[in-house]
């Protein structure tokens, strides 16, 4: 865990830590403040790079926390909330906080000791835990997951979507499951694999990447159930579709790519591409269907879908307008073509 966060300039700082916990909250933010942040962002590359700093921050300094109460770094309440108890870290020296002395951080806990564990990402946010089992999990943005550590298995469910790469902690008489809701399971014992769960895709609802090591795949409403080994990609799509290849070294790196802040597009219908950007960022992208299958291509920088939608029109005959207001993007023919 990282101590503290990077230091930048104190009002860069202060900015930062605001929003990171408006954030890491688990509000949805108004239309206003998601023009606000965005038009922060926008400003300069460092006001990203310090949200993203004091994001992590967050979500490090939440796996500390019983450690950090217990040594009375942390108060608990006196009467907790029964659902959510939420703790105010003052700015001490041992943490050494770079915003100013009046900003708080605001950790949220989301259940007793011995239960199941919530991780969560926000949007335009990637973060990296160890589980209690010593598996170490990369999440990308709009990512939830919920892990019980169990005496015969060990669950994490991926709820609601998302992507996570799992460098799983070899245990054989434990197996590690992933329940990927609604779309089936990915089951191991010790293994690195990413899943893609996406219920909302027209083309790849449930995507297992295998790192090293083995999985057996039970894709929800396929026939049986699949075995990967290392460089193994299972594509699963409505209907019970589903496609088992080998990848090349540069494909395996590609479907890794956001990892790198990065997405890789090969001949990807327009309406799935923008459904990648629109999760990331929480936004609203909406694509008229006579492009919606036009295929996309290339590599993209998810963090700048600014760049994402330039490139678009670049590409292909089409026009991405944004709202100010509410910041959704609409995606539609381009006027003559």
């Amino acid at each position: 865990m990282n101590s503290s966060p990077s230091r930048h300039d104190p009002a860069v700082d202060e900015q930062a830590a605001y929003w990171a916990a408006r954030l890491d909250g688990g509000d949805v933010l108004e239309s206003s403040e998601r023009t606000a942040l965005d038009a922060w962002l926008a400003q300069s590359p460092a006001h990203r790079a310090a949200l993203s700093d004091y994001c992590q921050f967050s979500a490090d300094l939440e796996e500390q926390l019983p450690a950090l109460v217990e040594t009375g770094a942390v108060q608990m309440p006196a009467a907790p909330r029964p659902a959510r108890r939420w703790f105010s870290l003052p700015v001490f020296s041992g943490l050494a906080l770079a915003a100013a002395a009046a900003v708080a951080v605001v950790v949220y806990v989301q259940r007793p000791a011995g239960s199941a564990i919530e991780n969560i990402t926000s949007i335009a946010q990637r973060s990296t835990h160890t589980l209690s089992d010593g598996t170490r999990v990369e999440l990308n943005a709009h990512t939830r997951i919920v892990f019980e550590n169990k005496g015969n298995e060990r669950l994490v469910r991926l709820l609601n979507g998302g992507e996570a790469l799992f460098a799983v902690a070899k245990d054989r008489s434990r197996p590690f499951i992933v329940e990927t809701q609604p779309n089936g399971r990915v089951r191991v014992t010790g293994t690195t694999f990413n899943v893609r769960n996406d219920p909302a895709s027209t083309t790849t609802s449930l995507e297992v990447t295998v790192v090293e090591g083995s999985v057996l795949v039970n894709p929800t409403d396929a026939d049986k159930p699949y075995s990967l080994g290392a460089g193994d990609q299972l594509s699963a799509g409505p209907g019970g579709v589903v496609k088992v290849q080998p990848l090349a070294a540069s494909a395996l790196a590609e479907a890794l790519a956001w990892r790198e802040g990065n997405v890789v597009f090969n001949d990807v219908p327009l309406r799935d591409a923008a459904a990648r950007f629109a999760r990331y960022h929480g936004r609203q992208i909406v694509v008229d269907p006579a492009v919606a299958t036009r295929g996309v291509g290339g590599v993209h920088a998810l963090d700048d879908l600014n760049a994402f939608l330039d490139a678009l029109e670049v590409m292909l005959p089409v026009k991405a307008t944004r709202d100010d207001l509410n910041g959704a993007v609409s995606i539609a023919p381009r006027a003559g073509s």
